[in-house]
């Protein structure tokens, strides 16, 4: 049976050391939001996924959804697991206090996010859609809108879904064919048919309140002609209980690789009665709130799978045993060694390990500016943070969730046999895992988002800006005793991040292909070097921290150790995205369609 443990004291170490959590509670509406009250939060956090989450994934995973008379049940324990996470207040954990949220920072819920992906990707589904409904309502929803829907969707009495896609359209959102008819008291008359709703249709909420881009009947053609409205299952009375039921109705669910015991609908809508939420034709901008936040917690869920496949492919190779160390037996009262003994089972769980810290460590760095983001009185720090964010968010949601499942197919791979057998749980983080890559936009389409909008956006300086960050600290490590080569394993990186960046701007103008063929690449060369940018503020920290003789001497060797790993067996891979990038388009367009 598998297993998962919160991995707090690598938790704590990026928010107290690496990212400096303490700055928070000097923003506007945090002075509550201590180091030693966000430690106290995240630990009760880690308890109820461990306890109460964790048990339901292998139980729910087998049971799945059941959909009958066209509504959803979900697994069995998992209404009371929602009962009790309502009850802990989970759901109002970020949320603005004036709408009955508990105000705390958005990094807070950043790590919530990945503790409930890692022990319970289904389950995380459906609070984590609510969330997204209620940023969009906060952004764009009027007044009346927000009153009557947010404190719902906080205490989490009612959940919230996402309704753009459409079986001819896909990710080409601006051929949708779902209308919105004006009613005469200024609603609006919703017709037509979503897929791929996750949590669509459940039994965890008493009301489900759908986010819908539609068209209104003089729409221009295109995305510019998308608005978005707000659609409840049933519709609110004045009172704000329940009234009658809306005309929108789960019409089937996806029986489906993975994420099982989430709800994922086609959902019918005829003549449902919805309010427009933001302004006419201007549907994306309100949805791309929604939409961004849920990119970044998709890349949380590719961190959190990664954990704890990790963590059991780990206590495997420590217990496994069979063969011998090519050194000489190193149990040899025992019939064979551990499986950890042999350099390839080493190498596939270190990439892991320096993988996952790293990749956290990225994550959370983009976590924590979003709270500068919104909160700091300063706007210049206000700008740097809003920059790093929009560049980094492709960038989150690809390279997480792309590395993400190669990691559970690691760990898989550690276990051997038993990997791909359900009762070692393995195998469902590789089919859970494999989702990540396509939804909230498919990892290719974050790809073109990345050198298609974010390099060039505003001039350049987003990605200048990151360049410079990253520049400071290499140049800063260099002069280091025990730092130069990590120093100058990332400068390399970072230069040919920059000549690919070059390569691009040039080659673009001329033939758009050649930013298309190299999109891919370009992302995972960025991916690579952020993360190596994380792992030497965490090798700088560490080294810090052992000269100074901290305590947990051990933790902090294992830090540089697995930084050496990640600078000399990962990172080197930059070259070859370069090399790729660099043979440019020709042999990518060079086939015609009867060739393939």
């Amino acid at each position: 049976m598998p297993a998962f443990h919160a991995p707090l004291d690598d938790i704590r170490y990026l928010l107290h050391d690496v990212h400096d959590i303490g700055q928070l509670a000097a923003l506007p509406g945090f002075e509550e939001a201590t180091p030693e009250m966000i430690d106290e939060v995240l630990r009760g956090g880690a308890r109820f996924c461990e306890e109460v989450l964790f048990p339901l994934n292998q139980s729910g995973d087998a049971e799945g959804v059941h959909l009958a008379n066209g509504l959803v049940t979900t697994p069995a324990g998992f209404k009371e697991a929602y009962q009790r996470y309502t009850a802990d207040g989970w759901t109002a954990i970020s949320a603005e206090p004036t709408y009955g949220g508990t105000g705390l920072p958005e990094m807070v819920r950043f790590v919530m996010e990945e503790l409930l992906c890692s022990a319970n990707l289904s389950f995380s589904m459906y609070p984590g859609l609510s969330h997204g409904a209620y940023s969009a309502l906060m952004s764009h929803g009027s007044e009346e809108l927000k009153q009557r829907f947010l404190p719902r969707l906080i205490d989490g009495s009612w959940g919230g879904t996402m309704c753009l896609t459409e079986a001819h359209a896909g990710t080409d959102l601006g051929i949708l064919t779902t209308r919105a008819v004006p009613n005469a008291d200024g609603t609006h008359a919703i017709t037509g048919q979503k897929i791929f709703i996750s949590a669509g249709e459940h039994d965890l909420t008493e009301n489900i309140v759908h986010l819908v881009l539609a068209k209104l009947p003089d729409a221009p053609s295109g995305t510019k002609g998308i608005s978005l409205f707000l659609v409840p299952k049933f519709l609110p009375t004045a009172d704000g209980g329940l009234g009658a039921r809306n005309g929108v109705t789960c019409g089937s669910v996806e029986h489906k690789m993975g994420i099982k015991a989430s709800a994922t609908c086609v959902l019918d809508f005829d003549q449902a009665t919805g309010w427009m939420v933001g302004e006419p034709h201007k549907g994306m901008r309100a949805m791309f709130v929604m939409m961004n936040g849920a990119r970044l917690a998709v890349g949380l869920q590719g961190l959190g799978l990664s954990e704890v496949a990790y963590q059991n492919a780990r206590a495997y190779a420590r217990e496994r045993l069979q063969g011998r160390s090519l050194t000489g037996p190193k149990h040899p009262d025992g019939v064979a060694d551990p499986i950890l003994v042999h350099p390839d089972v080493r190498k596939g769980l270190l990439r892991i390990k320096s993988l996952n810290e790293g990749m956290r460590s990225l994550a959370y760095a983009v976590g924590i500016r979003i709270d500068l983001e919104h909160r700091h009185p300063d706007a210049a720090v206000r700008q740097d943070a809003a920059d790093l964010v929009a560049l980094m968010t492709p960038v989150i949601k690809a390279f997480l969730t792309d590395r993400g499942f190669e990691n559970t197919n690691i760990a898989l791979q550690t276990l051997g046999g038993h990997g791909y057998i359900k009762e070692y749980g393995i195998e469902q983080y590789v089919r859970d895992a494999r989702i990540a890559q396509i939804y909230e936009g498919t990892n290719a389409v974050q790809a073109l988002d990345l050198v298609g909008r974010k390099l060039p956006m505003e001039g350049g300086r987003l990605v200048r800006r990151f360049f410079e960050l990253v520049k400071t600290d290499v140049d800063a490590a260099a002069a280091v005793a025990g730092l130069e080569d990590f120093a100058k394993a990332l400068g390399a990186s970072l230069y040919q991040l920059q000549k690919a960046t070059m390569l691009l701007a040039e080659r673009g103008f001329a033939n758009p292909d050649e930013v298309g063929a190299a999109a891919t690449e370009y992302l995972d060369l960025m991916g690579y070097t952020a993360v190596g940018w994380q792992w030497l503020r965490m090798a700088t920290v560490s080294q810090q921290k052992l000269a100074a003789g901290a305590e947990d001497q051990r933790f902090h060797e294992a830090k540089l150790k697995t930084a050496r790993f990640y600078f000399g067996r990962v990172l080197p891979g930059t070259a070859t995205l370069l090399t790729a990038i660099q043979a440019g388009s020709a042999p990518v367009m060079a086939l015609t369609a009867d060739e393939f």
